[in-house]
């Protein structure tokens, strides 16, 4: 359906946007690879050229271009090499983003700038400068990337500047899709669990990949978008659900580790619970709705009996292994201030603040605190729905998951 189709990709290097190139290359497309590594990066895969060698090797033609979305003259000259090389542009999919999960007085300007500029302007920019070309083809292709617009404020307290940035590649869905309403189709693609890319690695840790989804599921679900009518426009969509639309019963062939719980993405309201405590429900646009997944269960155990079982469990090992202080700020019932010190020799574990200042400051409910040490709840999916804050060294909070995963047979 798509051979001889040009798509302007932006971050195709790598992950989903690689993903999104390899399955239309199948078909005989031309892909421009629109993103800014051309060198290996120390610690993440791929490169322009090693996406570019994929792709032919999957039956496409390989456009590799440095494109950095801030940098507008980048955009231009990349789109007039495609269109020089290609003879149009069919699609664009604005997949380039930069994630930063900190709150408003911990996020950096300098972070700030880089969401804005990569997210919402990048999007813009590149989206205004294939628009003209994109107008001559048959049927022309705008996806973003981005959620359904959900005003729900638990997506904003924890992380205001990142909601902020990736709505407005929303709102670009909106305007543009009624602005060019019978000549270019513009729509959003948003996945309903965690995909595991090399951002969510870094995000989440190690083991984090369990709860994921791979990156087929929104390659296969771009594709269906992709190949729809223009009239097909202005749509919030959400992987899962378009897929069952279109038949798809087996979803066990998407996942990392069939079977294992998945983590939900942001923005889409994982708990019951928390629409109830919002006094509001709030969905997107039209195509916006998701199904949401039954509230946890009630905790079994209280807080105190939770610390009592953890100091009698701490180890030499687990303190040589982790070297870390971690606080807990707990609401609700037994509410208040604990302590897990990993580093202090022995280690120790109870009320009150720790011996020593804490590397790592962990806020939530003491029912999800419960939970989450019971295995219950993990602390990844806490943290990313917005029931666990987290203040301090991020890496010791991961190694504190993978003490938990250890300690959840004894709790």
């Amino acid at each position: 359906k798509l051979a001889g189709r040009t798509l302007f990709i932006t971050g195709a290097s790598r992950g989903i946007g690689k993903a999104i190139a390899l399955k239309a290359a199948k078909d005989g497309a031309n892909i421009v690879i629109a993103a800014k590594t051309a060198e290996p990066h120390p610690t993440l895969p791929g490169t322009i050229y090693t996406a570019a060698a994929e792709i032919e090797a999957a039956g496409g033609k390989a456009l590799p271009c440095v494109v950095n979305v801030r940098e507008e003259q980048q955009i231009i000259n990349a789109v007039e090499k495609a269109v020089k090389t290609f003879g149009g542009i069919d699609i664009l999919v604005n997949n380039a983003s930069a994630i930063s999960l900190t709150g408003t007085l911990e996020t950096e300007t300098k972070k700030v700038n880089l969401m804005m500029d990569v997210n919402v302007r990048g999007t813009y920019l590149t989206s205004k400068t294939c628009l003209p070309h994109l107008r001559k083809s048959r049927n022309p292709h705008i996806l973003n990337l981005s959620p359904p617009m959900n005003l729900n404020p638990m997506w904003f307290k924890n992380h205001c500047a990142y909601t902020i940035s990736k709505y407005g590649m929303s709102m670009c869905v909106l305007g543009m899709a009624e602005e060019f309403r019978g000549e270019v189709a513009v729509n959003a693609l948003w996945p309903k669990t965690a995909i595991h890319t090399a951002a969510m690695d870094m995000l989440g840790g190690s083991g984090i990949e369990k709860q994921c989804r791979k990156t087929d599921i929104l390659a296969d679900a771009a594709y269906c978008i992709l190949t729809k009518p223009k009239s097909f426009t202005g749509n919030f969509i959400i992987d899962e659900v378009l897929l069952r639309e279109e038949g798809v019963k087996d979803f066990d062939v998407y996942a990392i580790a069939p079977g294992h719980p998945l983590m939900p993405d942001f923005f889409l309201d994982a708990f019951k619970e928390e629409k109830k405590v919002s006094g509001s429900q709030h969905e997107g646009p039209e195509g916006a709705k998701v199904n949401t997944e039954s509230a946890p269960a009630k905790p079994l155990s209280p807080v105190a009996e939770t610390f009592r079982v953890i100091r009698g469990a701490i180890s030499e090992e687990y303190v040589r292994a982790t070297q870390g202080v971690f606080q807990f700020e707990l609401s609700g019932d037994e509410g208040g201030t604990w302590y897990i010190d990993l580093k202090t020799q022995g280690g120790s574990a109870g009320s009150g603040k720790p011996p020593v200042t804490a590397d790592v400051v962990m806020s939530m409910s003491s029912a999800d605190f419960v939970k989450m040490f019971t295995g219950k709840l993990k602390p990844t999916l806490a943290f990313m729905s917005g029931k666990l804050k987290i203040k301090g060294n991020m890496a010791l909070a991961i190694k504190l998951e993978k003490m938990l995963t250890q300690l959840n047979s004894k709790l």
